[in-house]
């Protein structure tokens, strides 16, 4: 029997929308406040996934510049119809107090790796938007809807409205359909229909360990709906004991020969700390309909699995990203990413000099607004990451260097800068829920005229920075928390955290000097993952 081992996308791969085309299957993930928006992976056998798109590439489209750290695009949902893939998704603006500014989009292509269509604005009822194509040509958006009133739950219900295609503009404001079960924070909706029944799929119970999926049904897509009695259908809630924890937010999917599964989020804590800091994830269940029409876990509990029998399908193994990447082409590899807006040429180059990624300094690794950084995911507990860099500072306030990242609260920093001396020096910022200090008892000197290797280390709750010059490496000497840098320890907003830990190569230059860094090559290596393997 074929297997699929949980979760299938690792690291910051939340809020999962699945498709099926043909014999094509495609989720669609959240990005926040991280540019290009919205990750697209395919699959032909859903075991095998592979990165090949983040449609939401233009500033008309995604306009994210001075957002809150997670905030940006949430739970994206792509479906497909008569030869048009369809992406609706939010952008939260504003996660303070009781209003919510966030506004819900309408993108189309007819190539899921071509160029997406300008937005279509639909509303800014609440977030977590989802598009139902009905069977008489009918299209319905589906939404959580934000209620800041006093004596009302926040999260008011699912509205749905029916939704103009030929316009493409929704018609009037709809109607709640679902207020919920007991659990509360209903969000994540998503419609299907099976045998002349709209079932509602919905997340509540919160987006940490409460999480769960519920489901209700209704012969009208517009209710009154019925509440399946043997809710949650899935959770990891009160098992603290299961590899994957926080089980929620998910969407189905039935195979070309009739089996079904179920995508959803889940997070996987360390053992030392209990802290999940690859972030919110991707997973799989196989699930089945019982004979009076209700969707349940192949395993028979609601419980998620880590390993899950796979469907018949023929196998589709992807080329394996290569672990070097030196900057040979003129456009960066698909697995980075940048902060709320592209960077042009005039923050980044990759022609300059041939062979070099070329990053320009702008802002404070704090800003919410014109930063120069790229970076790319942790997806495993164990990895390193090195890099060569030739940097001529001017003066303390040009840096450059490696940096491990959460958000503008939380990262720490193995940086190059120049003391009031003239000497070029290399140190470290451990900056954790806006806080900073300083880890070393002293900044250590390098050569004014050579460029020196970074190295980060990270062993689960461990992150060990090294240095190079002429070759030889040597340990900073401290040993940092890298579990501090997930969604549990960064949780500092009124709403909460949910991304996840990223590494990548910045400069900075807040005196606008036209200082730039160099880097010859960027090095992620994955390493066997010791103590949660199954």
């Amino acid at each position: 029997m074929k297997t699929i081992k949980n979760p299938i996308l690792k690291g910051f791969n939340p809020d999962p929308s699945i498709i099926r085309v043909g014999e094509d299957y495609y989720i669609a993930t959240s990005t926040f406040e991280w540019f290009p928006g919205v990750q697209i992976h395919h699959s032909k056998d859903l075991i095998n996934w592979e990165l090949i798109a983040r449609p939401l590439s233009r500033v008309s489209q995604l306009d994210m510049l001075g957002i809150p750290d997670s905030g940006g695009v949430w739970a994206p949902c792509l479906s497909y119809d008569n030869g048009i893939f369809y992406l609706i998704y939010s952008i939260e603006k504003n996660t303070k107090g009781l209003y919510q500014d966030v506004h819900n989009y309408l993108v189309t292509a007819s190539d899921i790796r071509g160029e997406w269509s300008e937005p279509v604005y639909l509303n800014s009822d609440g977030f977590d938007p989802s598009l139902f194509h009905d069977d008489d040509g009918r299209k319905w958006l589906v939404n959580m809807t934000w209620d800041p009133r006093r004596g009302k739950p926040w999260f008011g219900g699912i509205r749905l409205t029916e939704l103009d295609a030929e316009n493409q503009k929704l018609k009037g404001i709809g109607k709640v359909i679902f207020t919920g079960t007991e659990l509360g924070v209903t969000e994540g909706p998503h419609i299907i229909k099976r045998n002349g029944m709209y079932y509602l799929i919905t997340a509540e119970g919160g987006t940490s360990l409460g999480h769960c999926v519920t489901i209700a049904r209704s012969e009208n897509i517009d209710g009154p709906y019925e509440v399946d009695p043997e809710n949650p259908v899935l959770t990891s809630k009160e098992d603290i004991t299961l590899p994957l924890q926080k089980a929620g937010h998910c969407d189905i999917v039935e195979t070309q020969n009739g089996d079904w599964y179920m995508v959803h989020l889940s997070g996987r804590p360390i053992p030392v700390k209990g802290k999940c800091i690859l972030g919110r994830e991707t997973s799989i269940q196989k699930v089945y309909w019982t004979d009076n029409g209700w969707l349940r876990l192949a395993n028979g509990t609601n419980k998620p699995d880590l390993i899950v029998e796979a469907p018949e399908l023929e196998e589709c193994i992807f080329p394996k990203a290569p672990e070097r990447d030196d900057f040979d082409s003129e456009k960066l590899d698909i697995n980075f990413q940048t902060l709320r807006r592209p960077l042009s040429e005039d923050d980044i180059s990759l022609t300059e000099r041939v062979g070099w990624l070329r990053i320009k300094g702008r802002e404070w690794l704090s800003s919410q607004y014109h930063q120069s950084l790229v970076a790319r995911r942790q997806q495993a507990f164990c990895c390193s990451v090195e890099t060569y860099m030739e940097f001529n500072p001017k003066c303390f306030k040009h840096m450059a260097g490696l940096v491990c990242y959460y958000d503008t609260n939380n990262f720490y920093y193995l940086y190059v800068t120049l003391d009031d001396e003239g000497n070029k020096v290399l140190d470290i910022i451990s900056y954790i829920n806006n806080f900073n200090r300083y880890p070393l008892k002293e900044a250590i000197k390098i050569p004014n005229n050579k460029g020196v290797g970074l190295k980060a280390e990270i062993e689960y709750d461990k992150l060990v920075f090294s240095y190079a010059v002429d070759g030889k490496w040597h340990k900073t000497g401290c040993v940092l928390d890298q579990s501090l840098l997930s969604d549990e320890a960064c949780c500092v907003s009124s709403i909460g955290c949910f991304t996840g830990a990223f590494i990548g190569l910045c400069c900075q230059d807040v005196i606008g000097t036209g200082v730039y860094a160099d880097f010859d090559y960027f090095e992620y290596k994955e390493k066997p993952d010791k103590q949660t393997t199954v």
